[in-house]
Order: C-alpha cells, then sequence, then structure tokens
C-alpha cells in the first residue's frame, strides 16, 4: 500500500481527481445519506419512535435504495474520479491529459457518444453502492443498537444517550468502523469490476471493447488473474472508506440530534 502510495505520488500526486471527488460527495454522498435518514425516520414512525425497533432487514433495504439512488446519480463524477486518478499512471501516448473534472466530463461526452457515456460503469456502480450503503447505513444503524444493548454505552439506567450528545461519539465511531469493515468485504469485487469497466480504452474501429459489460468483465478477470482479483486494492479501499464513514456519518448523526433531537442513523 505504501508503495502505491509513492507511485501516485509520483505519477500524478495524491490529490489527483480531487474536484471529482467532492463532486461525488455532494451528488452521491449527500443524496444517499438523506434518503436513508429520511425513510428511516419513516420507518420508526411505524415502529414506536425507536430506530431499535426497525427490523435489521429493513434498515438493510433502505440502504440498498437510498445508495442505489445515490450512485445513479453519482456516477458521472465516479466516472471522472477514476478518469482523472488514473489518468497519471498510463503510458504517455495514451493519457487524455485532463485538465479537470469539467473538462473531463465534457471530453467524455463529446468524444464517446454523448451524454449517455457518463453513465459508463453504471451498473456496477450502482451494484457496489447497494451493497455498499446497505452494509454502511443500515450497518451502522443496527450497530449503534446491538452496542448500546451491551450497556457499555449507558448513562446510569438510561440506554438514551441523546441528552447529552457528545456522549454518543465513541458508540458512534464504533459503529461507523464495524460497518466500514463490513461494507468493504462485500462491495470490494464491485469495486474492482467498476475500476475495470471505467478505465478500459477506447476501441479502435471495427474492434471489440474490452470488455462487453460488467459479468464479462468479472468472468474475464477471475479467469486470467483469479478469484484472488476480487479482493485487489482491499487495504486501501479500507483506508480510503473508514475515515470517511466515521467523520461523514458521524457528524450527520450528531449534527442532526443538535438540530432536530433526533437521529439521523
Amino acid at each position: 500500500m505504501l508503495r502505491t502510495a509513492t507511485a501516485a505520488y509520483q505519477q500524478g500526486g495524491l490529490y489527483a481527481g480531487i474536484g471529482a471527488a467532492y463532486l461525488r460527495q455532494w451528488t452521491y454522498g449527500s443524496c444517499r445519506m438523506g434518503i436513508y435518514s429520511y425513510l428511516l425516520e419513516k420507518a420508526k414512525a411505524s415502529h414506536g419512535g425507536s430506530a431499535d425497533a426497525v427490523p435489521f432487514s429493513l434498515k438493510l433495504g433502505m440502504g440498498m435504495l437510498s445508495g442505489g439512488i445515490g450512485s445513479f446519480v453519482g456516477t458521472p463524477s465516479e466516472l471522472a474520479l477514476v478518469r482523472l486518478t488514473n489518468d497519471g499512471k498510463l503510458p504517455l501516448s495514451e493519457r487524455r491529459n485532463y485538465k479537470g473534472v469539467v473538462d473531463c466530463l465534457r471530453r467524455i461526452a463529446l468524444e464517446e457518444g454523448g451524454l449517455r457515456a457518463w453513465w459508463t460503469g453504471a451498473t456496477p456502480t450502482v451494484c457496489r453502492a447497494t451493497v455498499l450503503s446497505a452494509c454502511l447505513m443500515g450497518g451502522t444503524s443496527q450497530a449503534k443498537t446491538f452496542l448500546k444493548s451491551t450497556g457499555r454505552f449507558e448513562q446510569g439506567q438510561q440506554q438514551d444517550y441523546r441528552g447529552d450528545w457528545l456522549n454518543g461519539i465513541p458508540l458512534l465511531f464504533c459503529a461507523t468502523l464495524i460497518s466500514s469493515f463490513c461494507a468493504n468485504v462485500v462491495a470490494n469485487p464491485f469495486d474492482v469490476v467498476k475500476s475495470r469497466m471505467q478505465n478500459m480504452p477506447l476501441p479502435a474501429a471495427g474492434e471489440e471493447p474490452l470488455y462487453r459489460g460488467s459479468l464479462d468483465c468479472f468472468r474475464k478477470s477471475i479467469a486470467s488473474e483469479g478469484a484472488i482479483v476480487l479482493s485487489k486494492g482491499f487495504g486501501p479501499a479500507f483506508v480510503k472508506l473508514a475515515p470517511y464513514t466515521v467523520i461523514s456519518l458521524t457528524l450527520v448523526d450528531t449534527m442532526t440530534m443538535a438540530l432536530t433531537g433526533k437521529e439521523a442513523l
């Protein structure tokens, strides 16, 4: 992982594609969190007003729905992020030399078949996001319920930490860390396929594309490199996912509690 970080720094910097990363969070991240919080609030209303009473299966389903919608909205920014971060690793003759996220999206539309090209790799992106968000959002909610039931985060005889929201930070930290690991395990194979689909070179005139679709990419990757290929990049992916999840979901939940008196997760 250290060697990968060193190579990335030498080839384009550790912050290559940061504009696309911001755009991705503004679209995918905010959409996913907002939809899940809304659905959870509705579910709580029909289960006695408590998130603890909402079935885990329902939390997973709401996470899948919110992640699927958010990822479809955010696929163009995801595509731009993959292209921008990968461009510096290509041979000079194959580099696209994008000037930024806007130039990247503009050229993709102009050179690759119109605006629909922005959704290249949308299928594995959405599939990845559904399982990832199910684990992250639903998993965090369920982990909070489980950890609170152990009594480790109780305030005296009261299991509800909302009276002093600062006391909820250790709980949220542990819950989001657990859900991050689980999410990375189930989402990594989709991440491998998504990245390969979005980075495949444009075929020359009359040539077949390298991959005809997500399943074809999945099959060819395993055939050429074995099943272990599906775990490629697990370490860097977790190092990327865990801090983002811990910080973003902790902020969302504590700020929502402070402003509205209600939990977001």
